[in-house]
């Protein structure tokens, strides 16, 4: 199964037993009773399925866990020095992982089914990737691909932070592997490098401030506290996985839908920021940016705009002060506060009609921000 898995791209295969998995209700209950899913209410709502592989699906005796490469050729960390460029996660560069994992998924288990229908014709598979409620980071740690770090992802002495995960539960009693220990030591680099504080101590994670949060998942304005911090990542961010020292050991993706195309390796912000709709949806067709559609992508713009310093994008913000949706409204008003000087942004204001039914856009002028 492990030489199937590695013609199919994966870049390793492990075996856990769910009688050695831990039950994790506490832990998460407490994640959510602290608020740090933020708006993420699904996880509430699957809380308990999640919590075990048994509460999903009550017959899955084993789960193989399987890791895809996608290390990036350099440092993504270099790109953020750019204030005219567009920062997007390295994995959302090309193809949407969900969707090219689940189906090597079932290619893999399809094989797993045909090959031991001989002596256990009652075998049944499931295939997850991380939209499932499954708790694949301590499953692969138990497994032994590699341990969940103090930035709380997976880490592999192999493929450094770079390893996307998938499962397959089987109703066969497999012979697990060890599990891996943990390697992180006294180092504490991946939580010193968040931008926004998202780590209140080793091992725990404040969703609610973090930036892959807050620019993909948060529905809403991005609270003015993150704004600075968040610099020029338009989708999700990559600092405490760059920053892990296990890296030095990574490899570069080889799936090629994995590889990032040219055109979101170091994209122009101001490219993106005069995009319409129908230009996003092709533009990301097929990648995970799609998700969140153009008006969240473009307050993710608007945002980095703020931070670039790059005057030459004045005029293209000015814009978008007339779009229909107030939350880009106000963050293209937040970014002329931070583009123009005072006396400039006093005149722009004179300019548009902004009242009280408006009070968030209007909260931005007033405050001169």
């Amino acid at each position: 199964m492990k030489s199937e898995a590695l013609k199919l791209g994966f870049a390793d295969l492990r075996v856990c037993s769910v009688a050695e998995a831990k039950n994790h209700e506490d832990v998460l209950s407490r994640f959510v009773e602290l608020g740090y899913h933020g708006s993420m209410e699904w996880m509430r709502e699957t809380l308990e399925r999640r919590s075990h592989p048994q509460n999903l699906w009550s017959d899955v005796q084993s789960v193989i866990i399987l890791g895809m490469n996608y290390g990036p050729d350099h440092d993504p960390r270099s790109l953020l020095e750019h204030g005219e460029k567009a920062n997007i996660s390295v994995y959302a560069r090309n193809r949407d992982y969900h969707d090219l994992i689940k189906g090597r998924l079932k290619q893999l288990a399809s094989k797993l089914i045909a090959r031991t229908r001989d002596w256990n014709e009652g075998v049944e598979v499931k295939v997850f990737v991380d939209t499932a409620p499954v708790m694949e980071k301590p499953l692969a740690h138990l497994a032994g691909i590699g341990w969940q770090g103090k930035h709380t992802n997976l880490v592999s002495r192999e493929f450094g932070s770079w390893l996307f995960l998938g499962s397959i539960f089987t109703s066969l009693p497999l012979a697990p592997d060890e599990a891996e220990i943990d390697r992180c030591g006294s180092c504490d680099a991946c939580q010193v490098a968040c931008p926004t504080d998202a780590f209140p101590g080793p091992y725990k994670i404040d969703g609610s401030r973090c930036i892959s949060y807050l620019t993909i998942e948060n529905k809403d304005e991005i609270p003015i506290e993150f704004r600075k911090a968040i610099g020029n990542r338009i989708y999700g961010c990559d600092d405490c996985l760059s920053a892990c020292p296990w890296n030095k050991f990574a490899q570069e993706a080889s799936e090629i839908k994995l590889v990032a195309r040219d055109d979101l390796k170091a994209p122009e912000l101001a490219e993106f920021l005069s995009m319409d709709e129908p230009t996003f949806r092709k533009t990301f067709s097929g990648s995970p940016v799609k998700r969140i559609g153009w008006a969240r992508f473009m307050r993710n713009c608007l945002v980095a705009a703020g931070n670039s310093n790059c005057d030459n994008l004045i005029q293209t913000v000015l814009a978008r002060v007339k779009e229909e949706d107030p939350i880009i409204r106000q963050h293209a008003v937040w970014a002329l506060g931070q583009l123009l000087s005072k006396e400039e942004f006093a005149h722009y204001r004179t300019l548009f009609e902004l009242n009280e039914t408006d009070p968030n856009v209007l909260e931005e002028w007033q405050s001169g921000r």
